[in-house]
């Protein structure tokens, strides 16, 4: 005898756990089958009790953001155990300040060209350029390497194809959190 009903695929995280998905199943909606590493990072790190009381804690329209930074969290982690999503907030701060400056450089040349433009023609001193911006730390900004706390490398961004051996981790702390 033919079954009428459609085989649904249970979702990635019953799928990983190995048990039967429900049709109410909290995790369906978020970890869909095409996704199972999604759910598997988020597992490693969070545990799925953990994520299961925490789904049923908020509200409805309030889960798929809080899954997205479950993952997003747990897969900087996998990629960087010791930082996580730090580091890449930490890496992408420094390439601000670096890029801060290369831009008050060039409007600084931009002032001093203008200026000895207008002045050869006037016969006027040109004016000492703007002062420096304070750092993007003081401005309200996250953790900041210091000379007395030196940071680490961090050529290109967690999410990035790069894997732990182009980025110098140590692959004895790997494991240890």
């Amino acid at each position: 005898m033919a079954s009428s009903s459609s085989y649904n695929p249970p979702c990635a995280a019953c799928k990983f756990l190995r048990r039967k998905c429900i049709s109410g199943c909290i995790f369906a909606p978020y970890f869909p089958p095409e996704e199972p590493q999604k759910f598997a990072n988020v597992h490693k790190i969070f545990g799925a009790s953990n994520v299961s009381k925490l789904l049923n804690e908020l509200l409805p329209h309030e889960r798929e953001d809080a899954v997205n930074s479950l993952a997003y969290e747990a897969e900087a982690r996998v990629r960087d155990p010791v930082y996580g999503c730090v580091g890449a907030i930490s890496y992408l701060q420094r390439q601000i300040q670096r890029l801060q400056k290369e831009l008050d450089a060039a409007n600084a040349d931009l002032v001093r060209l203008a200026c000895n433009d207008t002045s050869a023609m006037q016969g006027i001193t040109p004016p000492p350029p703007p002062p420096p911006r304070p750092p993007f730390d003081q401005l309200g900004g996250f953790y900041q390497p210091s000379d007395d706390h030196p940071s680490f490398t961090y050529p290109l961004l967690p999410w990035s194809d790069m894997n732990v051996e182009q980025r110098g981790v140590d692959h004895n702390d790997q494991g240890n959190m």
